[in-house]
């Protein structure tokens, strides 16, 4: 045998003991690259998500017993945060509560008829149900923590371990989950609004209503339908808010006088049966029209405006720049009406309104040169009526003009200026305290609402105004589908001198007129 040298025996040795290692070639057959570390990163992440998010969907839910109600809370992935509380088949109260990726949810189930009886038989148990209640909340939400933190643990850890098939990535899933669930809770208690109870935003679809979205034909051909439909719509909408809202700061009692806003009517015949439905369930005491009443101000459109007789209430209306001078000669004409212009005030239903016609006539929705000095002049002119009746002994309590420009000229002069013209709903304090509430389209902007991609809603708000004070106390704001839709929503505000500790302002003090005050028309 030849000798084999010993280096070459050790060099074979070593390729020997060194782990083969396959080539990687290119195609299908080859082995594919490692992803990259941002790759494995957002995989994770998703992981993470889906299966806290299943988790949350499993055994994230909690029964809860609050008051004589059966509930169950729940935690569910949201972009916006809030809470809401759903009254099935009725709707659902929405609350601004906090903002957070976590959005909760209670489902009110059932009446319990054991724990509602004993509250009849004992009445003297009313007086502790707010604790009750308060306690029965905060126990539910400390169970729902817990339940929730082992729900996305759980989904989270079960996922990964499904997916990588190793403990370690699993558990770390899971420990992610658990942070991100925390950060969520931290986020929402760091913008927790006690305050969002004082303005909440109730809606609905009722099911019985039938569906009338279609094309344009459809709903000309079936407008009669449509417009009862809308008002039975509106009728059952504010029933069940009236039933299910609970407000604890302002309940506005008998003596309340209510005013329903509307504006921007533009010629379309179904605001006339939603007006009606909401004299009727508010027990509205006045109706205030900011104008644009019309669409084009002609003789022929007159008849369009007979229906005011009939609404049920007294209707306040000013001049917008679609209704012409006839319009209003032909609506003083009409009973129960009451037209005001060049600053003429008028005591209806226990509050006194002022008010003042439109400068601009433009039915073709043209600019005018001049338009901005004409609504600044129309503002000095009603704020120097103001001044006359706060000087004679009557001063008003409501300023009305169509344009917000020209509204804002009366600031200091009167606590509340209502407009509308510009087809959505503002309100605004003014820099000496009037606040300035502008009134969205009560008609959809007539025949403009298909002029765009999605019809215009029908906007009108509800005043509600202390007896003695005259002050507005609160408003609610009313949203109806536009045309063909019929979603309704409606949300209750309140002015920040009437929340809870708050104390009121003092009434805006009229300026001083630069010149002897001239008296306005009776």
């Amino acid at each position: 045998m030849v000798p084999v040298p010993a280096a070459l025996r050790t060099l074979t040795h070593r390729i020997r003991r060194t782990p083969h290692t396959p080539r990687r070639t290119p195609g299908p057959a080859g082995l594919a690259p490692r992803p990259r570390p941002w790759a494995r990163a957002l995989g994770l992440v998703g992981v993470v998500l889906l299966g806290a998010w299943l988790g949350l969907l499993t055994v994230g839910n909690v029964p809860v017993s609050v008051g004589p109600m059966n509930t169950t809370m729940t935690l569910r992935p949201s972009f916006t945060g809030g809470t809401k509380i759903n009254v099935s088949p009725l709707g659902a109260l929405r609350l601004d509560s906090h903002t957070a990726p976590v959005r909760l949810d209670v489902n009110v189930d059932q009446l319990d008829p054991e724990r509602s009886q004993a509250l009849v038989d004992h009445p003297e148990r009313l007086s502790g149900l707010q604790d009750e209640v308060a306690q029965d909340i905060a126990r539910g939400t400390r169970e729902l923590a817990l339940r929730s933190c082992v729900a996305v643990v759980t989904g989270a850890t079960a996922l990964g371990l499904a997916v990588y098939r190793r403990p370690r990535r699993a558990l770390g899933a899971g420990g992610l989950a658990l942070t991100l669930l925390a950060a969520s809770g931290a986020t929402a208690a760091a913008t927790w609004n006690p305050d969002s109870v004082l303005e909440p935003k109730f809606s609905g679809l009722l099911s019985s209503a039938p569906s009338l979205v279609g094309d344009a034909r459809s709903i000309v051909t079936e407008f009669d339908v449509y417009q009862k439909e809308l008002a039975r719509l509106v009728t059952n909408v504010t029933k069940l808010y009236d039933a299910t809202s609970t407000l604890p700061a302002y309940r506005p009692d008998p003596t309340t006088i209510r005013v329903l806003h509307v504006s921007d009517i533009h010629l379309n015949p179904a605001s006339w049966k939603i007006i009606a439905s909401l004299v009727e369930q508010y027990r509205v005491d006045v109706i205030v029209d900011s104008g644009d009443t019309m669409d084009h101000g002609s003789a022929a459109e007159n008849g369009f405006l007979d229906p005011i007789e009939d609404l049920g209430a007294p209707y306040v209306w000013v001049r917008g720049n679609h209704d012409s001078m006839t319009t209003q000669r032909y609506l003083e004409k009409l009973d129960n009406v009451h037209v005001l212009d060049d600053g003429r005030a008028r005591t209806v239903a226990g509050l006194r309104f002022a008010g003042i016609g439109d400068p601009q006539f433009t039915p073709d929705r043209t600019a005018r040169p001049g338009a901005g000095a004409s609504q600044e002049l129309a503002g000095a002119r009603l704020a120097t009526a103001l001044r006359d009746q706060q000087a004679a002994g009557t001063p008003a309590d409501v300023a009305i003009a169509h344009e917000p420009e020209a509204a804002r000229g009366v600031d200091g002069e009167v606590p509340l200026v209502l407009a509308g013209h510009i087809h959505h709903d503002e309100t605004e304090v003014l820099e000496r305290g009037t606040r300035l509430r502008v009134e969205g389209s009560t008609g959809g902007s007539g025949l403009r609402a298909i002029e765009g991609k999605y019809p215009d809603p029908i906007e009108t708000s509800i005043l509600y105004f202390d007896r003695d004070t005259r002050r507005l106390q609160a408003w609610d704001e009313i949203e109806l589908g536009g045309l063909g839709l019929t979603t309704a929503e409606v949300s209750r505000h309140l002015p920040e001198e009437n929340h809870p500790g708050v104390t009121p302002p003092p009434t805006p003090a009229p300026t001083p007129s630069p010149s002897p005050p001239s008296s306005p028309s009776p």
